[in-house]
């Protein structure tokens, strides 16, 4: 299958990466990872007005109609810059509330517009429930509005804030679509972890072309191109199953692209950890707000072995 952009598409990728790259998100994820949300507030409420979250919103709740490759595309460039908050989560509620149109009415405009952050349930825990303004909380008997959040639970990643929701609250749905929630988030953390990916090539790239050791840059080292090399193959390779996903939309093809991105962004991980050295160990040093997220992707929305079930039972 080829997959050809069309300049709509292009152009939207590229404002997108415009309005981030003016964010200075670095200062951004580390303001959220202490709980200062003010700043991830704003980015968010610019990140709406582009337009991305009503990719998952019908056009008759102010959306954009539920646009999946648009989405892939989106946040794609997300992952490229770290953005920190519940971005997953919102568009898996857009489409758990979205069945109903009594709840699609009072949730999705303000989820389209960027004035309802919602955190879904996932695992036993929410990322960035003390932030959300509403907390879905999926349950034997459906899916509950959870009258809160509970304490901050240590992550991997320090600009995801895991918390456990509260039990009982409004039950909202008896039946909630929940497959096809978890393929629309997988195919987001798909997408996300892919340009995480991106983004850890592109910084070690450019860093093995600025270090030299014995005079020269160490990126002229075979070794070294060798490391990039494995790294560049393990996204070129994720890249069509991201947007394949995108376009089926099925459950198994959703868990094989996030299976595969996740993997290619450890693949990048591993490479620009050990490119970088010892700098690249230090929290104080950007890389590793990419190298956390790389590995903290891994098991959000479905652990690698979840994944390879749903691909392995679909065939």
């Amino acid at each position: 299958m080829r997959f050809l952009l069309d300049t709509e598409q292009r152009d939207f990728a590229g404002s997108l990466r415009a309005l981030l790259t003016a964010a200075d998100t670095p200062t951004v994820i580390r303001d959220w990872s202490r709980g200062e949300q003010t700043s991830g507030r704003a980015l968010w409420g610019r990140i709406a007005e582009a337009g991305v979250f009503g990719l998952a919103v019908p056009e008759e709740y102010e959306g954009a109609g539920r646009r999946p490759v648009e989405l892939a595309l989106a946040f794609v460039e997300l992952g490229r810059f770290a953005v920190p908050g519940p971005l997953v989560e919102t568009v898996a509620a857009a489409v758990l509330l979205g069945a109903g149109a009594d709840l699609a009415k009072r949730f999705l405009p303000g989820i389209a517009s960027g004035g309802t952050m919602v955190t879904v349930e996932s695992g036993g825990v929410a990322l960035d429930g003390d932030a959300a303004d509403a907390r879905l909380a999926i349950t034997p008997d459906g899916l509950r509005l959870s009258p809160g959040a509970g304490p901050v639970r240590r992550s991997l990643d320090p600009a995801r804030r895991l918390t456990p929701l509260l039990a009982g609250g409004e039950l909202l749905d008896a039946g909630p679509p929940l497959e096809r929630a978890i393929a629309w988030a997988r195919l987001a953390v798909a997408a996300q972890a892919l340009g995480v990916g991106l983004a850890l090539l592109d910084r070690t790239v450019a860093y093995v072309r600025q270090r030299t050791q014995f005079g020269v840059p160490i990126g002229s080292f075979q070794a070294v191109k060798h490391r990039l090399a494995d790294a560049k193959i393990a996204l070129e390779f994720a890249r069509p199953l991201v947007f394949g996903a995108a376009v089926t939309m099925t459950p198994s093809d959703a868990a094989a692209a996030k299976l595969r991105a996740c993997e290619a962004a450890c693949v990048s991980a591993g490479a620009a950890l050990q490119l970088h050295g010892a700098i690249g160990y230090t929290a104080e040093y950007d890389l590793s707000l990419w190298l956390t997220k790389a590995r903290a992707l891994r098991a959000a929305w479905g652990t690698p072995e979840e994944c390879r079930g749903v691909v392995l039972d679909r065939r």
